[in-house]
């Protein structure tokens, strides 16, 4: 059997949220928020506040300078914190407590965790209204029209990008967002930029990579397996080193999110690289054993690579794909890359 995958934000099926009358409820149930001291580190407007920033459900008017923010996707809190500024408020996801468990993000928190206000794509309202926030972030994250309906009738909320199913907005567009939410465009511009340079980098060292095909995949339970769209953050981050996406592979993913087959469709992934995001050990020892898996040229000439979701976290850097994980991920996956034959 095949062992679980801790961290699989990409893959997992979302919890269902409450429906808008009950959210709408639990608002009017809260009575005044309360008013707990401010966070730790107000955002800084570079510009003239009111700002308003556009996306899938409309804009937004953000009238003054936020001070205290709540993210309510998988990684807002990466380019909020890498912004100086801390969420008082986050969601947690598989368990992971965003503040305590990622390699590149564990130092920025400090004494002040934020308040755990949800789980995924559901929230708790009564938590929210108690942080009495002046901002809400929910960029990588799957809010629903009425989720951000009954949200907006209260406070500031700025939901995902426009023009791109969720999950699949480019990291350097949720960057953007939230650095004009919070009145910090142009320090968001150059933490783009860094990141930009950095993956430029990458492709000047290894010009073998240019349009080399990649696939990147999740063994998820017996014969069967998860294929990322070309769009996911995991996806996008080997783009950008150089490797490009096949015709084939793209047709059969479509505009999902990811895909699931089973392993008879093994083709699909017989790329130049084919990187797998795995739990455990026991998850790569049960693919590469299995007979179809075996047949695979990427397989018999050793041109796939496993990544961890944990110990180290490499795969959950790839899900988040932020200014603050990407370079994590840069530098232990280009090695790793750089010793696949």
């Amino acid at each position: 059997m095949f062992t679980d995958t801790p961290i699989r934000p990409a893959r997992r099926r979302l919890f269902a949220a409450l429906p808008g009358f009950l959210l709408a409820a639990a608002l009017a149930g809260c009575g005044a928020a309360e008013d707990p001291s401010s966070g730790d580190s107000p955002a800084d407007a570079q510009g003239a506040f009111p700002v308003t920033v556009e996306h899938k459900y409309g804009a937004t008017e953000i009238p003054s300078a936020p001070q205290r923010v709540v993210t309510l996707g998988l990684s807002d809190q990466d380019a909020v914190l890498a912004l100086g500024v801390k969420p008082v408020g986050a969601i947690d996801w598989f368990g992971e407590r965003p503040y305590g468990q990622w390699a590149w993000i564990e130092d920025r928190w400090g004494a002040t965790p934020p308040e755990i206000v949800g789980e995924r794509d559901e929230y708790d309202m009564e938590k929210i209204a108690k942080l009495n926030p002046d901002l809400i972030i929910a960029q990588y994250s799957g809010m629903r029209q009425e989720q951000y309906d009954t949200l907006s009738q209260r406070w500031p909320v700025v939901a995902q990008p426009k023009g791109h199913d969720s999950y699949q907005a480019p990291w350097q567009e949720m960057t953007r967002a939230i650095g004009k939410a919070l009145g910090k465009v142009d320090e968001a511009e150059q933490l783009i930029t860094e990141i930009d340079q950095r993956f430029a980098r990458v492709r000047e060292a290894h010009p073998e990579w240019e349009g080399r095909t990649v696939a990147v995949g999740e063994p998820y339970e017996p014969g069967k397996f998860s294929a990322f769209s070309p769009n996911d953050p995991k996806m996008v981050f080997f783009k950008e080193m150089g490797f490009t996406v096949s015709a084939e592979y793209e047709k059969a993913v479509g505009t999902q999110n990811v895909a699931d087959f089973s392993f008879e469709r093994f083709d699909l992934v017989d790329v130049d690289r084919l990187v797998w995001l795995v739990g455990t050990p026991e998850v790569e020892q049960q693919l590469t054993t299995d007979p179809l898996y075996q047949k695979l040229a990427v397989s018999r000439e050793n041109r796939d690579l496993f990544l961890p979701y944990q110990d180290p976290d490499i795969g959950s850097a790839l899900s988040f794909n932020t200014v603050l994980s990407i370079p994590y991920a840069v530098d232990k996956v280009v090695p790793m890359l750089e010793a696949v034959t």
